[in-house]
């Protein structure tokens, strides 16, 4: 019995270094293949409409980047809520600075969905003049070429282009462990998993050919489910199409974060893993460095070898190539960053119990459930299945 203990032990630690470091390649090659890309491509004239609700620490710098892109024919439309929301007399100002960049402010509280942000950028997605349509937080920081490089993995076949958020100037280390979470571990996979066709679509960017979207009912189809990107997602593969991701994501400047904050942040968003993509999100309790680094350390011994020098030579692996990548593709990397990423790591397990056991979460000040979310995807799943009895 010990003999197979110790050899699964063996076997899991082997096989999940072997995937990170694959995972690692897949993403650095992505970041890479940037380089050598053609720039310069046709940009088809674009609408970006970008929900405001409240003022972040660096909406000056995300906001103004929209009015300063090199690339091609586009208008920005600005949606907010409501007259008195904080964010309002700040986006006048940046669209009466920029006069030659076609802008407007929509205002307005329809809500023909569940999803705040949806119910948001619904007159901006009706005003929008345009057949291509980016779907753009506030909180994204579009570099000038942001159109260029959404266009440019709008290859044939692709029906929606996004990218996952990065996270960058961070203040504090709580914030610096946001960036543990975005970028080296979720940023990481997402990319890898586009390179071998598992494309997910992220709700930060988003590139939509206006008639995909339209056929299945304009922006209010994307409430059909509890997160919006998961909706995208499967309207995209239901027209037989894929979702890719740009090569480089853009970045999310943090600025200072609680504990507090990152946590609520991440269990939010594992819960609606769970929700929208429940076979997918089963197994990431496998994905950090804990147990197989530990696996491995308990197996030493065994095979006659040092338990202290596996589980060095495991972390140097392990967090060595975070570091390559993190440090090729120009993203948030101190010398405090492997301590964020073992306690990223620490905390996975912690953080897929959590997804399970909750409902529950806050988002902008609106209190929010998956499990209406569950209980449709439920139904729809019976009824599926009637019909096919």
């Amino acid at each position: 019995m010990a003999d197979f203990v110790t050899a699964a032990a063996l076997i899991f630690c082997v096989a999940a270094t072997a995937t990170h470091l694959v995972s690692v390649a897949l993403a650095l090659s992505r970041v890479m293949s940037s380089r050598t890309r053609p720039r310069g491509l046709s940009v088809e004239p674009v609408s970006i409409v970008r929900p405001v609700c409240g003022l972040d620490h660096f909406d000056e710098m995300t906001l103004r980047s929209t009015f300063e892109l090199a690339d091609g024919t586009y208008e920005v439309i600005f949606c907010a809520a409501r007259e008195d929301d904080p964010a309002v007399p700040f986006v006048r100002k940046l669209i009466a600075k920029y006069p030659h960049i076609d802008a407007m402010l929509l205002i307005g509280d329809d809500r023909p969905t569940s999803n705040p942000k949806l119910n948001n950028i619904v007159k901006g997605w009706a005003a929008a003049r345009y057949p291509w349509i980016v779907l753009a937080d506030n909180n994204v920081l579009m570099p000038e070429n942001y159109l260029g490089d959404l266009f440019r993995s709008f290859e044939p076949g692709v029906g929606l282009v996004c990218s996952p958020p990065v996270g960058s100037h961070p203040i504090g280390f709580w914030a610096g462990l946001e960036c543990a979470f975005l970028n080296t571990y979720q940023a990481r996979w997402q990319s890898a998993a586009d390179t071998i066709g598992l494309g997910f679509a992220q709700g930060k960017s988003m590139l939509w050919r206006r008639d995909i979207l339209d056929e299945a009912g304009g922006v209010e189809a994307l409430g059909a489910e509890i997160a919006e990107d998961a909706a995208a997602t499967k309207i995209v593969r239901a027209h037989g199409l894929r979702v890719r991701l740009v090569d480089r994501p853009f970045k999310q400047p943090l600025g200072p974060r609680s504990v507090k904050q990152v946590w609520a942040r991440q269990v939010r968003w594992a819960r609606l893993r769970r929700v929208t993509f429940p076979v997918f999100y089963a197994p990431e309790i496998l994905s950090g460095s804990m147990l197989p680094i530990a696996s491995g350390f308990a197996a030493a011994s065994s095979i006659g070898l040092d338990p202290l020098t596996v589980l060095a030579g495991l972390i140097a692996v392990w967090y060595g190539a975070e570091a390559l990548l993190a440090s090729v593709a120009g993203w948030h990397l101190k010398w405090q960053s492997p301590i964020a990423w073992m306690l990223r790591d620490a905390l996975l397990p912690l953080l897929w119990v959590e997804g399970w056991a909750g409902d529950t979460f806050v988002w902008r000040g609106n209190d929010m459930s998956v499990a209406k979310a569950d209980a449709a995807n439920s139904s729809r799943e019976l009824a599926v299945t009637s019909k096919s009895m």
